[in-house]
């Protein structure tokens, strides 16, 4: 007989001002899972995760912090999350976390947050492409110009001017890993704007793989399906919130250290023959993508 799922949806109907705080939410979001044993795979490394103080980027973080990595946290304002992840990193996994708080939108702060890792480490190995916000909307009618302008800035813009910043102090054997979504293959109704950034992505991961390539440098993705994250209570209501995740085959939302290790893959040396790709941590749904 089949085991009750433990991780089965158990979430209230709950709601939280942008961009949310993950501390707050009901049940608080799984970011680790102790029984993966560490191997040491990122030892020495730097790496760069934005969105990095809740939800996935958190998962990312502290599993590579687990697995030998000096982090460097790109966040916008939720202080009391990116302190608790700073202090898992550091007191739990001796490695030692950058905390930089801004908006990933304006061009300028993703400059000087770069020129503020690179005065700390000197170098980036590992950049994970993470944060992003949606709107949800009835209709295209109802999609404002500077929501629009806003979702596309944070989402797709960020990722050219954070890399860009970030290639100088990037070498042979390093990595970018985007984030992108399941709306990016099977759309969104309700999502037209956040769908069509995650398209964006794909295509910036395919072209900056190509053209990386011969530096040495692998660009990979991952596209998640529904993700209990803080995402979540500050875009929807209700009991949009309370069933969320629940319409694909595993029948639940995934926790963010279910996602993690997907990145953890791309990162290390376990995927040396592959760039360009994207993996679906996104309960069972086939996108064929």
């Amino acid at each position: 007989m089949q085991k009750a799922n433990p991780k089965k949806n158990l979430r209230k109907a709950q709601h939280q001002p942008r961009p949310g705080s993950e501390y707050k939410m009901q049940p608080v979001p799984e970011t680790e899972n102790d029984s993966i044993r560490t191997a040491n795979k990122l030892a020495g490394k730097i790496a760069v995760i934005t969105g990095g103080d809740s939800g996935i980027g958190k998962a990312v973080a502290l599993l590579f912090a687990k697995e030998g990595a000096d982090i460097a946290i790109i966040y916008l304002n939720e202080h009391t999350d990116a302190k608790e992840t700073q202090m898992i990193a550091e007191k739990k996994y001796g490695r030692r976390c950058l905390l930089i708080s801004g908006d990933i939108s304006r061009e300028s702060f993703c400059k000087s947050a770069i020129q503020k890792i690179k005065k700390k480490f000197s170098r980036v190995d590992i950049l994970v492409n993470n944060a992003a916000i949606h709107y949800e909307s009835k209709g295209l009618e109802e999609i404002s110009t500077a929501n629009l302008l806003k979702t596309f800035a944070t989402n797709v813009f960020s990722m050219f001017w954070i890399t860009k910043a970030a290639l100088p102090l990037m070498k042979t054997g390093s990595a970018v890993i985007n984030t992108a979504s399941v709306t990016a293959y099977r759309g969104s109704g309700g999502l037209i704007d956040y769908a069509s950034t995650k398209g964006a992505i794909v295509s910036f991961t395919r072209s900056l793989s190509a053209n990386l390539v011969e530096k040495g440098i692998r660009v990979n993705a991952v596209a998640p399906g529904p993700i209990w994250t803080p995402l979540i209570v500050s875009s929807f209501k209700g009991a949009k919130v309370a069933t969320f995740g629940s319409d694909v085959p595993m029948k639940r939302a995934g926790e963010p250290s279910e996602v993690a290790p997907a990145y953890l893959f791309l990162a290390s040396e376990d995927s040396s023959y592959i760039t360009g790709q994207v993996l679906h941590p996104n309960g069972g749904e086939i996108i064929n993508g």
